[in-house]
């Protein structure tokens, strides 16, 4: 007899990238023709050796680094966050609107759960990122998709027809995940506006802000001297810092949501990662250029990509950006078996668009989601080639 298995969690589909993994058992990569993994979003590489080298010494020689530390996260990260965000942003943001969480998606976590409880509703555009998905899932909140149109961009007016007094918050992902669009000031203005006239919480994801292929500040939320009774903004210090496995994340929120989030925080882990913000920290202060350098290089493989979908027959491009292009494919095929046989026929693991499209949605059936961060452009060219020789 087994042991009882709650019944959301059972519903909740899993994880989209350790299933992807399962698919290379028995597969057969050669020297000739290597596997291309454009499966995930996560740098492959470690932090830069002087990051590296201010982890180490705070491990040998800061005692604190070993112990508990504040629930809401380190003060000196806290307050350098406040003062570079202020200032990015041409906003006012005091230490105590920041709290640091181990890693975006628990970032997500905790505010979510501060939000939306079961038989709650939240508003999510669609392509979705799957673990915003999945989180509401095994809450029983149930996720309204927003479908979004040309260019991946969501529409504040067709939102504004899926609020029901069940409605609790609007999400979205800025340069987005999975569809790389990078939304227009305008759009999150208006969506800022909506989630005030009916009183929903607006959270926008930044986690991929600091590859944005605009100048200046993307958005002018936090100019709104009364941004925190609307706005929940979440960060990553993974992609910029190649802090992954640190697990380092951040919210900026009203103080009393985060007196809230720090009950979530405390059950769950009781404190973030000492060593991972100690990092976060210093590079904050050390590797504003390093960063731009990584982001050159990735606008550089976007730019590559972006040319690449102009001469790949029956492919089209719907939205580029950060670390990810979204396409649909031209294949009598349903994307999650078409993915099984890239697999098999070209050694490229990708993500079918059903794992981030409502079940049964015939967009999802046609799209695929190209995480290209991690190959540089030899490896965009082979991957175009093995692409364009498909006869499935």
């Amino acid at each position: 007899m087994s042991l009882p298995l709650n019944r959301a969690m059972r519903a909740t589909n899993p994880p989209p990238v350790m299933e992807a993994r399962r698919w290379l058992v028995g597969g057969v990569f050669t020297a000739d023709r290597p596997l291309i993994n454009v499966s995930q979003a996560a740098p492959l590489d470690p932090p830069p050796l002087a990051l590296r080298q201010a982890l180490a010494d705070a491990a040998l020689n800061d005692p604190a680094a070993h112990l508990y530390g504040p629930v809401l996260g380190l003060p000196a990260l806290r307050a350098e966050i406040a003062l570079q965000w202020s200032a990015a942003y041409s906003g006012t943001i005091a230490t105590e609107q920041v709290a640091i969480t181990q890693g975006c998606n628990q970032a997500f976590t905790a505010v979510m759960s501060t939000l939306a409880g079961a038989g709650d509703e939240v508003i999510l555009p669609t392509p979705w990122y799957f673990n915003h998905k999945m989180w509401l899932d095994m809450q029983c909140v149930r996720a309204v998709p927003l479908p979004c149109g040309a260019g991946l961009v969501p529409d504040p007016d067709q939102a504004a027809s899926l609020i029901t007094p069940r409605t609790r918050a609007i999400v979205l992902v800025s340069p987005n995940n999975p569809g790389g669009a990078e939304y227009p000031a305008e759009t999150l203005a208006a969506f800022r506006d909506l989630a005030r006239a009916h009183n929903l919480a607006l959270i926008v994801d930044e986690t991929y802000r600091d590859f944005d292929s605009r100048t200046g500040a993307p958005h002018n939320l936090f100019t709104d001297p009364d941004w925190d009774d609307v706005l929940i903004h979440l960060y990553s210090f993974s992609k910029a810092y190649r802090l992954t496995g640190h697990r380092v994340g951040a919210i900026v929120a009203a103080t009393d949501r985060l007196a809230q989030v720090e009950k979530f925080l405390d059950t769950v882990a009781i404190c973030p990662s000492q060593l991972g913000q100690i990092g976060a920290l210093w590079g904050m202060q050390n590797l504003a250029q390093w960063v731009a350098g990584e982001r050159a290089e990735i606008l550089h493989r976007r730019d590559a990509m972006t040319q690449a979908f102009k001469s790949l027959d029956g492919w089209s491009l719907l939205g580029c950006g950060a670390y990810f292009a979204y396409a649909e494919h031209p294949f009598d095929l349903p994307s999650d078996q078409l993915a099984k046989r890239l697999v098999a026929d070209a050694a490229i693991l990708m993500l079918p668009g059903t794992m981030f499209q409502p079940t049964g949605s015939p967009d999802g059936k046609r799209q695929l989601r190209i995480a290209f961060a991690n190959i540089d452009i030899t490896g965009i060219t082979e991957l175009f080639r093995r692409l364009a020789a498909l006869r499935i």
